[in-house]
């Protein structure tokens, strides 16, 4: 019987690499019986995955490149994953977009269409109460038309409210619009002009886009 002279690394290359080697053991039978290789495998080769946390995706691909388990990825599909492979990923936060301003967009909105004007809450209340202010003193202003889409709301609340009159109106009339004799003077002339009117005092007419930014234009005007 002639005798064969085993080398290791030959072994390694010619097994397949879905699984390391060191997970699985090499046995030489002796005996009568001629030399016979016996790859031994683990009884249990199921990877262990985190646990799913809340509204985190669960990918095991992104677990195992978190982990360091594919290191000889050459596709760039497999560079792209294990680039953003090293962050949780199953972390909370990964289920949201942050964007620079500090305003955050949640997964799901469930019908809540609120103009998010691409600035946090503080800042997008402040550009509504400027805008429905500078509208109820000049009484046409030319914005974008997103943002005077967002405004109309206000500004026919306010128009309401001064149709109410009562003390209780006037004064969250004064919280929200930032001039004093704006308030005033919408509370004597209101209930004369909007009298008959109820609903649709503002108008939108769209105008040529802005340029530099090609953004879409409008003016925005009292009826």
């Amino acid at each position: 019987m002639a005798s064969a002279t085993w080398s290791m690394s030959c072994l390694k290359s010619a097994l397949p690499s879905i699984q390391p080697i060191s997970n699985s053991s090499l046995r030489f039978s002796s005996g009568s019986s001629p030399c016979r290789l016996r790859i031994c495998k683990p009884k249990s080769t199921s990877i262990i995955i985190q646990s799913f946390v809340g509204l985190a995706p669960l990918h095991p691909l992104l677990s195992l490149f978190s982990q360091g388990r594919c290191e000889n990825a050459i596709d760039s599909g497999y560079r792209l994953l294990l680039r953003y492979g090293n962050q949780d990923s199953t972390s909370f936060e990964n289920s949201f977009t942050i964007i620079d301003n500090g305003g955050r967009v949640f997964a799901m909105r469930h019908g809540r269409k609120v103009p998010k004007l691409n600035r946090p809450p503080d800042q997008r209340r402040a550009l509504l109460r400027g805008l429905t202010t500078q509208l109820l003193k000049h009484g046409r202003i030319k914005t974008t038309k997103a943002r005077a889409r967002a405004v109309r709301k206000y500004v026919d609340k306010m128009v309401t409210m001064a149709k109410d009159g009562s003390l209780h109106k006037r004064r969250q009339a004064l919280g929200f619009i930032y001039e004093k004799q704006i308030v005033h003077a919408l509370f004597a002339e209101v209930p004369e002009r909007y009298g008959e009117r109820n609903g649709g005092y503002t108008r939108i007419i769209r105008t040529l886009p802005r340029r530099g930014d090609n953004a879409p234009m409008a003016y925005i005007e009292l009826v």
